[in-house]
């Protein structure tokens, strides 16, 4: 089944035909009034080059009519030449057979019954189109007579194509595929919604989250904040810097550099509520911290760090490089990742 895009906005029709297979464009007057288009034959001009096939309005009252608009727009400095769009009628017909004899493609549309299909099929139809919405919203059966017009076409060879257009829904697509049609006309809005599912996004995020855990290592996401303080520099000095970094521990070292500890704003709360106002002024070796904090390599997987997390239950990961620390992994920054509920 092929897929055409019915539209006249120019920019959908660029982001549509990017997707590399929809085979062609379906367009109305109604779709160019619509979107504020005037110049009709600008357009016209204009998509001709835009897409791989272009079907339009020859629109008249009469069989002249309609086979002289048609033959002006192909005088129209176009870039291929368009299929031609007409209702259903017994001068629509007529100009259908003309048309078809001159070498031209027809598509007869507003077709509602299998009549009308069948007439439209015999007088050279190279697509044939009911409208599926516009049936069904006035509670007639659409599917079974686009099941009806594939059956006349394969029973009696036609060289006709049977297009499902009016599309309102996906799963209309599902209901064009199944009935067999050849052509399935379909709203730029209603498309992006075809490869849509919930199961598949759940999916998709698992993979890119499993990915993640397996090829990125710690060092490529810990923050270029690296609060650090001394032992000697008090709990006020952690505060400020656990408050400027915006994460919620401070790495503690001796005067060679090394990791001592661990101080947290848990400890800070605890702390204040055991001390009081004065723990502030209290250097950090004084003060109570972790001593044995949980630590993980630099070039660690990110998966080793959420085993830690998962593991211990805590808040903050010293990472080390060289066993020097060069930052805090916080949880945060992972639930953010979605690596963490």
């Amino acid at each position: 089944m092929d897929l055409y895009l019915d539209s006249a906005d120019f920019k959908e029709i660029e982001e549509a035909f990017q997707l590399g297979f929809i085979k062609g464009l379906t367009t109305t007057p109604t779709f160019m009034h619509r979107h504020g288009i005037t110049d009709i034959d600008g357009a016209i001009v204009k998509l001709s080059g835009m897409v791989p096939e272009l079907q339009v309005e020859a629109l008249g009252e009469t069989h002249d009519e309609i086979v002289s608009e048609a033959h002006r727009l192909l005088k129209l400095p176009l870039t291929q030449a368009p299929v031609f769009k007409v209702p259903i009628s017994l001068e629509g017909l007529r100009a259908c057979k003309t048309l078809t004899d001159e070498g031209h493609r027809v598509n007869v549309h507003l077709i509602y019954t299998l009549n009308q299909a069948y007439m439209a099929m015999a007088a050279g139809a190279a697509y044939v189109c009911p409208l599926a919405g516009r049936l069904q919203d006035q509670g007639h059966e659409a599917i079974l007579l686009y099941e009806q017009c594939v059956e006349l076409v394969e029973k009696y060879a036609y060289p006709t194509k049977i297009m499902f257009s009016s599309v309102r829904y996906p799963d209309h697509i599902r209901q064009a595929a199944l009935a067999g049609v050849h052509v399935c006309t379909v709203p730029w809005g209603v498309m992006k919604r075809l490869c849509d599912n919930a199961l598949t996004k759940v999916g998709t995020e698992q993979f890119f989250e499993h990915t993640r855990l397996m090829t990125i290592k710690v060092k490529d996401v810990i923050r270029e904040s690296n609060p650090i303080c001394r032992l000697s520099e008090t709990v006020k000095d952690a505060l400020v810097k656990m408050t400027a970094s915006r994460i919620g521990a401070v790495t503690l070292v001796n005067d060679a550099g090394e990791l001592a500890g661990v101080f947290t704003d848990g400890d800070v709360r605890r702390r204040l509520q055991e001390n009081g106002e004065g723990i502030l002024d209290k250097q950090m070796g004084d003060a109570g911290y972790t001593a044995d904090p949980f630590t993980v390599n630099a070039d660690a997987l990110l998966y080793e760090a959420v085993n830690v997390f998962n593991a211990q239950q805590i808040d903050n990961v010293i990472v080390l490089e060289d066993n020097l620390p060069i930052g805090i992994l916080d949880i945060q920054d992972l639930v953010k990742m979605g690596l963490l509920g």
